[in-house]
């Protein structure tokens, strides 16, 4: 049932057939606020001031509150109330907006504390919005850098190109949490007409290759650049040799690493994950030769980049000869690995098959729902046969409580479901809009930025200390004679005479 507001509002009525209290009320309208963000959570906030105006109630300004829903179809909605069942649907469709409120208070509830150093840097605040976002989600935007709602649209568009969502995610998100990027067509027919297009030349623009230049020695494109050999006696291996490697050190790192790092108390996991991203780097730059930033990991990770510091040489000592450090950070360039398969594990990956799937890092939705979580998942998502809980213990060597907690509130999300005993991953659910939906993207894109700006300070600092090449033109001075003329015969004669 619907009634407008000569204001422009609108109220939307669900009459339940079971009294629901004040806070499970709110708690569903502000899961709600955070998919339509057009929705005022406003009345249902409080218990004493929430009241609103009924259809027929006259309007502070003039005019009166009317009734949309005519009135036959009103009084039947009125008689047949919605069940607790359907409270109990609605609960389930907006389980990752719940998830992500109860983060949000978990975070407000935590007391302030005094942070130091670097980690003081480290943005936790759930309010940091990147500025296309807001942009996407109220369709405001700064007419002194856009001038037009075309120029505007074209920056969102060109955002979400560059992390990599696809159309029909766009579409969805312009339904869904971003209206304003429909704001910013103008009207529907608009929308249809052009977002094809622009979306075409947005994926254009930002995910274009460009070709190197002719007689460059090096590659000092950001922190994590490969550099360039000038050839010799290197033997570079192909790249179905590093992909054939990755496949083997996959099968090590479930068959034997994973065991031995379970011991390893609290950083278990830690080191787990952070072998797992090193792979993922591997089998993506196409070398063993691997020079990864501590700060390009922990983005990976969702850490901070002195734990990935600190986890580092610990994952060398542990990986029993996998991982060998080869050359220490200089100026821009990281430290240098080499990840490579010892001799005498070479025989073990003889008598193992590969694993279909692909190897993660920590994925984004999995920095809300936490790391245990994301070790439950790839149980299930990679094993070589649907796992029951007692197996999922027994891979992931996390406790029983643990991991039916995260089975748990994985199934209330749809990312896995149960046939009988075995448990099997939902492949209707896209993990990259649930981690949107659950407010994970704002927090990443936060961590990107600061980054970005803690580079751009260290390398303004290394460029003061850069060595000024110094030619013999800039030696002699045009208007000094700096050339001596011996004397002549006479004078020298005259000279030792004196002496």
């Amino acid at each position: 049932m619907e009634d407008f507001s000569p204001s422009g509002g609108r109220h939307i009525y669900v009459p339940l057939a079971e009294r629901l209290d004040g806070a499970a009320a709110r708690e569903l309208v502000e899961a709600l606020a955070l998919q339509a963000a057009s929705l005022d959570p406003g009345p249902h906030q409080n218990i004493t001031d929430g009241c609103i105006r009924v259809p027929g109630s006259l309007y502070k300004s003039g005019g009166y509150q009317v009734l949309i829903t005519p009135l036959s179809a009103a009084y039947d909605i009125m008689s047949r109330r919605n069940p607790a069942v359907a409270v109990d649907r609605l609960r389930e469709a907006l389980a990752p907006e719940l998830s992500r409120l109860r983060e949000l208070r978990a975070r407000m509830a935590k007391p302030a504390a005094t942070i130091s150093g670097s980690a003081a840097l480290m943005p936790v605040s759930a309010g940091v919005e990147a500025p296309l976002r807001r942009i996407a989600r109220t369709g405001l935007y700064d007419t002194a850098r856009y001038k037009s709602p075309s120029e505007a649209r074209m920056a969102v568009l060109n955002h979400f190109s560059a992390c990599r969502w696809t159309l029909d995610q766009v579409r969805a998100g312009i339904a869904g949490q971003f209206p304003g990027l429909a704001a910013l067509y103008g009207s529907d027919a608009k929308q249809g007409r052009l977002l094809e297009t622009e979306w075409a030349k947005a994926v254009a623009w930002t995910q274009k290759d460009t070709p190197p230049s002719a007689g460059r020695k090096n590659a000092f494109i950001n922190d994590t650049s490969q550099t360039l050999t000038t050839g010799g006696g290197i033997n570079k291996p192909s790249r179905a040799a590093i992909h054939q490697l990755v496949n083997d050190l996959e099968n090590i790192l479930y068959a034997v690493l994973d065991y031995r790092m379970m011991k390893l108390g609290r950083e278990s996991v830690g080191l787990r994950f952070l072998f797992r991203s090193l792979l993922g780097y591997m089998r993506a730059k196409e070398t063993d030769l691997l020079d990864v930033g501590c700060r390009t990991l922990a983005t990976a990770l969702g850490k901070h980049h002195a734990t990935i510091a600190r986890l580092l040489p610990r994952l060398v000592r542990v990986s029993d000869g996998i991982i060998t450090k080869v050359a220490d950070a200089r100026r821009r360039s990281a430290d240098v690995y080499l990840i490579q398969l010892p001799a005498h594990l070479q025989q073990l990956t003889r008598e193992l098959s590969w694993r279909k799937g692909k190897i993660h890092g920590i994925r984004n939705v999995f920095r809300a729902l936490g790391a245990p979580a994301a070790l439950v998942y790839e149980a299930i998502e990679r094993g070589r046969r649907s796992p029951t809980n007692s197996d999922i213990i027994r891979a992931t060597g996390i406790s029983r409580s643990a991991v039916e907690n995260a089975l748990a509130e994985m199934s209330a999300l749809k990312m896995i479901h149960r046939d009988g005993r075995q448990w099997h991953v939902t492949a209707t659910t896209n993990l990259g809009q649930l981690a949107v939906r659950l407010g994970v993207m704002d927090d990443v894109q936060a961590q990107i930025r600061l980054y970005r700006h803690q580079r751009a300070a260290w390398h303004a600092y290394l460029d003061r200390f850069l060595e000024q090449a110094i030619t013999e033109t800039a030696l002699y001075d045009t208007e000094r004679d700096e050339h001596w003329l011996p004397p002549d015969e006479d004078a020298a004669r005259y000279v030792w005479e004196v002496a």
